[in-house]
């Protein structure tokens, strides 16, 4: 038995020691995950062997590297637009968020010889901008949703006076941005005191010198922080383009219509005997919409009134 063969066992005991570790810590604090970490652990396994026999041939045929990004782009642009769905063009903003900034940071290090261009250097580079892209899509379109929640009143005011998309979402644009970028901001300011990266543990384990493992991070830390500032940008702004405010509770997938539409046809649907109390129902909920529809009016009338007393504020100055 040769010495990468008896790795690879010890560390296969190592992994099924700590998975039913894990599995038994969960089970004794009645953590109800079941055996998804089990599921994970064997899912990490398929898909490194996988991922190590594609960057074998990789090695072999450069030109596939860029196969490769490609591949790592689509992926992420439909899990990113998986978690937009409920938004308008929530989809569209992943995509084009996501492969713009990867693209144009990916770019912008290997043509300004930050780093050498290899296929381990291209592979690696554009792997971690792109999940940082991913994340970044995700988290400021999740984030513009809740604050056009928060912020409806400003927003609707702003329709209420003409304002076109771009004008009314721009404060919900900056927020979501803001928000997305503290945990980058707070890592970056703290590596190498709290967090020690993952790239620069990568290179040492590689064979790096510790300078140029260092040099290494901070391009990718750096170049990360620029990926997701424009892909937070796009996202908003491509978001920013719709006329109505989306709900969390809302689903654009036909097979949801689908199911609304059949509930709706068992409630019309439903016995004779029970169409008073239904009437009684839809009338109390009839006034409880009105009550909801003049609060909302109310509130879309003190926005406008604060927005056009702002105006004639500043037309005064």
């Amino acid at each position: 038995m040769n010495d990468a063969t008896r790795l690879l066992i010890t560390t296969g005991m190592g992994l099924a020691v700590m998975v039913v570790a894990i599995l038994g810590l969960q089970c004794w604090a009645g953590l109800r995950v079941g055996a998804q970490p089990l599921v994970a652990a064997l899912r990490a396994v398929a898909q490194l062997a996988a991922l190590a026999l594609v960057l074998h041939g990789i090695f072999q045929y450069p030109w596939t590297a860029v196969l490769m990004l490609a591949g790592m782009l689509t992926v992420a642009a439909l899990t990113s637009g998986n978690r937009l769905r409920q938004l308008p063009y929530g989809r569209r903003a992943a995509a084009l968020g996501i492969s713009s900034a990867a693209l144009i940071v990916v770019a912008l290090i290997f043509s300004m010889q930050m780093m050498e261009l290899t296929v381990s250097n291209f592979i690696a580079v554009g792997g971690m901008i792109t999940g940082n892209s991913m994340s970044a899509a995700t988290l400021s379109g999740r984030r513009f949703m809740a604050s056009s929640q928060a912020q409806r009143g400003e927003v609707e005011g702003w329709f209420a006076l003409g304002a076109r998309p771009q004008q009314a979402f721009s404060r919900v644009s900056r927020t979501a941005v803001e928000e997305m970028l503290l945990p980058t901001i707070d890592k970056t300011k703290s590596t190498g005191l709290v967090t020690m990266p993952g790239a620069f543990v990568g290179a040492l384990i590689g064979g790096a010198s510790p300078v140029e493992a260092a040099r290494f991070q901070l391009v990718v830390l750096v170049g990360i922080m620029l990926a997701e500032t424009i892909c937070g940008i796009i996202v908003t702004k491509v978001l920013s383009r719709a006329t109505v405010i989306a709900s969390p509770q809302e689903s654009s997938t036909p097979k949801a219509d689908a199911k609304s539409k059949a509930s709706k046809d068992a409630k019309a649907n439903s016995t004779s005997g029970g169409e008073n109390g239904s009437s009684r129902e839809s009338n109390s909920g009839g006034s409880a919409a009105e009550g909801g529809s003049e609060g909302e009016t109310r509130e879309t009338e003190r926005a406008r009134a604060e927005l056009e007393r702002r105006a004639r504020a500043r037309a005064h100055k």
